[in-house]
């Protein structure tokens, strides 16, 4: 754990990125009393926008908060208090002069700085920082994804960055690490015994992980068209997830100790065989929640091989995973937007209801991330009343919904937790460079299939999920996708 900081640093403040995630997540915090009294937040940018167009830009996207928590209007003014603007060019590290004279006193009591621009900006950005004085052992670099666009890339930066930042000051951000869904499969796993003498190939049968938008583009044409579902969502956000599902025990809760076990999982991945055990798929016209929407190819507006679903069958090459499938699946224009866990264990070994009882259905714990945060556990019960046939069974949920569970606690930003630990600089939830690594390594060698077996994306109607052949992906193995 290094010094808090009392200096927040955020480059990128006037994008879309800050206004829905950022400012509001600072302000939640601020609201809820998680912020150090003395806290500044310094917002740049390349345009002169001054302190009260800074102030400005956050009121109107923290008003609709205010309204809906119903807080007192001086809770924003004292958020807003804490902000100010000093305009640099994250491309120039000549322009960062007036930053370094705004800021360079207050280093010495922790700086954070958080990077929301383009990854081709990092490297200037960090030579302006050190020309203006804004680095040392007091300060501390956070940076969102995209880190890189392949292994090769990816190091790049890294190097770029580890120049000035070494890697206990370095935060490189995954926000699914933030949502408490995510948390909760920690605690789950690791603060209970229930599941562990299961958690493993004699208990558990495959495991399905799906990220499902209904959204297409959305503004991001330039960005997505040049990455991709398997490098936009399944790089990053998935793999994290399958590691932490996949992962050992850690010897504790704390930064090395956890992203040493997830280490070893991304590097047990089996190489894939692009041909057999992956589908990739680009949308064309359909319809999404009953609204016509137009392909991706209509959308983009030029042609494009850029797949906008995948779907993968990856094993973990270890022993507690031997033979266990994860079927890794993402898209947009999907019917529904949803993130989740299903952790499908295997049936009894033999039944003693015989006769009219339903048949017997293996237990299933289903861990929903988004949009809505909940853990179920189907299982078999017998069906209230009398029978002159026996015992009827019936597969019934058990649920743990978090808003029930927890009513008194607000539905946070996963932004919110990533903050306090940044400004705390606790680690845990940030990605380790070996990390990022481990990952690119495997998504570049599924790359290298579909290029060697000439695989170009299959067609799916916007509105269903995906190409025929997804289904066939797992329904050869005798599993169907938890749609």
């Amino acid at each position: 754990m290094g010094t808090p900081a009392n200096t927040l640093l955020l480059f990128g403040v006037t994008g879309d990125l800050s206004r829905r995630m950022l400012l509001p997540s600072l302000f939640n915090l601020d609201a809820d009393g998680l912020l150090p009294p003395e806290l500044k937040i310094v917002g740049t940018a390349r345009q002169p926008f001054g302190d009260d167009g800074l102030k400005q830009t956050a009121r109107t996207a923290l008003e609709p908060i205010v309204a809906d928590r119903g807080l007192d209007a001086a809770i924003l003014d004292r958020f807003c208090a804490r902000l100010s603007y000093v305009a640099a060019d994250a491309s120039d590290p000549d322009s960062f002069g007036a930053l370094g004279d705004a800021i360079r006193d207050r280093v010495g009591d922790g700086l954070a700085i958080f990077l929301s621009t383009a990854p081709s900006l990092f490297e200037s950005t960090i030579a302006g920082l050190e020309k203006a004085g804004l680095t040392g052992p007091t300060v501390r670099l956070a940076l969102e994804k995209p880190l890189g666009q392949d292994l090769e890339s990816s190091r790049e930066i890294n190097d770029a960055v580890a120049r000035v930042f070494p890697e206990d000051r370095t935060f490189r951000i995954d926000h699914y690490l933030g949502k408490e869904t995510v948390q909760n499969l920690i605690a789950l796993r690791f603060g209970n015994v229930l599941f562990e003498p299961l958690w493993n190939a004699q208990g558990i049968d495959h495991v399905q992980i799906t990220v499902s938008e209904t959204v297409g583009l959305e503004g991001r044409t330039s960005y997505f068209d040049g990455m991709g579902s398997l490098r936009d969502m399944v790089q990053n956000h998935m793999l994290q997830l399958l590691a932490l599902v996949a992962m050992e025990a850690p010897t504790e809760f704390a930064a090395n100790a956890v992203r040493d076990e997830k280490v070893k999982v991304l590097r047990s991945l089996r190489p894939v065989d692009a041909a057999r055990e992956t589908v990739i798929g680009q949308y064309v016209a359909g319809a999404v929640a009953g609204k016509p929407v137009p392909g991706y190819l209509d959308e983009l507006g030029q042609p494009s091989e850029t797949e906008t679903f995948v779907a993968i069958k990856a094993h973990v090459d270890n022993w507690r995973w031997h033979g266990v499938p994860f079927y890794l699946r993402t898209g947009k224009r999907l019917p529904t937007r949803r993130s989740e866990i299903v952790i499908q264990f295997r049936g009894v070994p033999h039944s003693i209801f015989t006769g009219r009882s339903a048949a017997l259905q293996p237990n299933r714990l289903v861990i929903s991330i988004q949009p809505d945060e909940n853990i179920s556990m189907t299982m078999m019960a017998k069906q209230p009343g009398l029978d002159r046939g026996g015992i009827r069974l019936r597969e019934v949920p058990l649920d743990i919904r978090m808003p029930n569970a927890f009513a008194d606690v607000r539905k946070r930003i996963a932004y919110e937790r990533l903050w306090i630990d940044l400004i705390e600089g606790l680690p845990t939830l940030f990605v380790r460079r070996d990390e990022v690594e481990a990952q690119w390594q495997w998504i570049d060698a599924i790359r290298e299939g579909w290029a060697a077996n000439s695989m170009s994306p299959k067609p799916y109607a916007a509105g269903t999920w995906g190409p025929a052949a997804a289904i066939a992906l797992t329904e050869r193995d005798g599993v169907s996708w938890n749609d």
